[in-house]
């Protein structure tokens, strides 16, 4: 089986290494403009490219997690009239944390203080807000350990080709409701000061 380092050059893995800690990862992906092209990067080409959505985001945080030694772990967020938003989480003293990039300032990093995978589902509730201002989320996917793909794609850490085969793993993953009908018929929108808040350094071009 493929080690948490596969493929990574020395030079990559110290990069990688230098991140420390999931707020680490969390702070060099802020770091990063947001990238816009319909692409699905390796974490190797977004170590290089230094630029990353919130899919490449996401795999570029499990990779730099899983050789900081935690298991790589990707989570669906299932909207409705808006994209989906995938996030890298990780468990530290038994709470469940999430490091995540997003073009939305309230949908990213979460401190490792959630009991539970849906309490952390949860905390992106208010967040999680389209252009209109609707509230769109809806359920979330149980964790999919990227380990998993190691031998039907080995390399997928450094390949130079686009990684679509993991957000179509992801999107038939089962995921589980996080409102009742009767809850989202009675959703309001957000308002303009809470709409204008989640677009601040958003990019469109």
């Amino acid at each position: 089986m493929p080690s948490r380092a596969e493929g990574f050059t020395p030079q990559e893995l110290r990069a990688l290494r230098a991140l420390r800690s999931p707020q680490g990862i969390q702070r060099t992906l802020d770091a990063m403009p947001y990238h816009l092209a319909s692409t699905a990067w390796s974490p190797r080409c977004v170590l290089r490219e230094r630029t990353a959505h919130c899919l490449e985001g996401a795999i570029f945080a499990a990779a730099a997690l899983r050789v900081l030694g935690y298991p790589p772990l990707l989570l669906d967020l299932e909207a409705v009239q808006d994209v989906d938003h995938v996030i890298a989480v990780f468990r530290e003293r038994g709470h469940w944390g999430a490091i995540a990039k997003s073009n939305f300032s309230g949908v990213r990093y979460r401190e490792p203080i959630h009991r539970t995978l849906r309490e952390l589902a949860m905390s992106y509730f208010e967040g999680y807000i389209n252009l209109r201002g609707e509230r769109t989320l809806r359920a979330f996917s149980r964790p999919v350990n990227l380990t998993r793909f190691d031998r039907r794609h080995p390399g997928w850490m450094t390949s130079e080709a686009n990684l679509w085969w993991i957000p179509e793993y992801l999107v038939d993953a089962p995921h589980t409701p996080l409102l009742t009908p009767a809850m989202i018929r009675g959703l309001s929108r957000v308002d303009r000061r809470s709409l204008q808040a989640a677009l601040v350094g958003r990019r469109t071009h």
